[in-house]
This record gives structure tokens, C-alpha cells and sequence, in this order.
């Protein structure tokens, strides 16, 4: 299940949650000011950013500049209390499933979050023929049959 890590006033965020939602993609929404960010969940977001804090942590933060800290000083266990006391430092949106992370929205990155089978659908213009895809739901095809072109993915000519 994909998660985001939001804040009302955040643009980006409603971009992603519209997408989300667009693509008819199921999704559990953290607003970081509102919940508690448990110290499991942030581990996992340090854990799965691949440059460390920069990736999830403002460093322009008002809280960061006015408090003086050093972010890159901190151990671990002082890093996430400084984040859950302090929420506003985490960059946003932070969107993450069992195996992407992605921080911020970008319409090009995000398509990663549509499932294989889906992406599949979209790239093959003629699905009806497609073998690979005679379990997909009618509402699916419907959804994601749009030119009629020929297919690369598949030996079907355009009708």
C-alpha cells in the first residue's frame, strides 16, 4: 500500500493525491501535523532515502535556521525526536510503497507507482488481442484503451 507523507497547504501534495486518484491508485494519506510520526515509520523514511537526510529534510527550514542545529551531528534517536517535534522539516510530499520512495512530485517519477500490470496496459493500444491481458477487468481496459495505434508490445496491426 502506497503511503503519503503530506501537510494541508502543500501544493505537491494535492497533485499527488489527484494523480493517485486519477489513476485509480488506493493510497493511505499521513498528514505530519496532524499524526504522530511513529519512530518506525521515520526510520524507515532515513533508511530508504538514498541520500540520507537531504533527501527527506529541509534544510532551509525556518525551524533549522532558527534553531542552529546540525542535522548531520545528530545520532539517530535525536535525528527522529527532532522530526516528530518539528514535523515542518520534512520535505512533501514523501510518497513510499514496499519497494519506491519518492520525495516532491514529479508527473514523470510518479508513473513508477503505477502497478506493472497497469503500465503494461497502457503502453499496448490493443489490449482486446493481448493475451497477457484477458483477465484485466472491462472498467480497466476502458480506462487505459485510448489510441488505436499499432503496438510495439504486441504483433497486432491497427484495425
Amino acid at each position: 500500500m502506497i503511503r503519503i507523507y503530506t501537510a494541508p497547504s502543500c501544493a505537491s501534495c494535492r497533485k499527488v493525491k489527484s494523480w493517485l486518484k486519477e489513476h485509480h491508485i488506493p493510497y493511505v494519506e499521513k498528514n505530519i501535523f496532524s499524526t504522530l510520526l511513529r519512530e518506525s515509520e521515520l526510520r524507515e523514511l532515513l533508511e530508504r532515502s538514498e541520500n540520507g537526510t537531504d533527501d527527506i529534510i529541509s534544510k532551509r527550514s525556518k525551524v533549522i535556521k532558527e534553531s542552529q542545529v546540525d542535522i548531520d551531528e545528530m545520532s539517530i534517536s535525536e535525528l527522529i525526536r527532532f522530526i516528530q517535534d518539528y514535523p515542518s522539516v520534512l520535505k512533501r510530499p514523501i510518497i513510499i510503497d514496499e519497494r519506491r520512495f519518492q520525495v516532491g512530485y514529479n508527473a514523470e517519477e510518479i508513473r513508477v507507482f503505477i502497478p506493472r500490470e497497469l503500465r503494461k496496459l497502457q503502453e499496448c493500444h490493443h489490449i482486446d488481442y493481448c493475451p497477457q491481458f484477458t483477465d484485466i477487468k472491462t472498467e480497466l481496459k476502458n480506462e487505459y484503451y485510448k489510441d488505436q495505434e499499432d503496438c510495439d508490445e504486441c504483433d497486432h496491426e491497427q484495425d
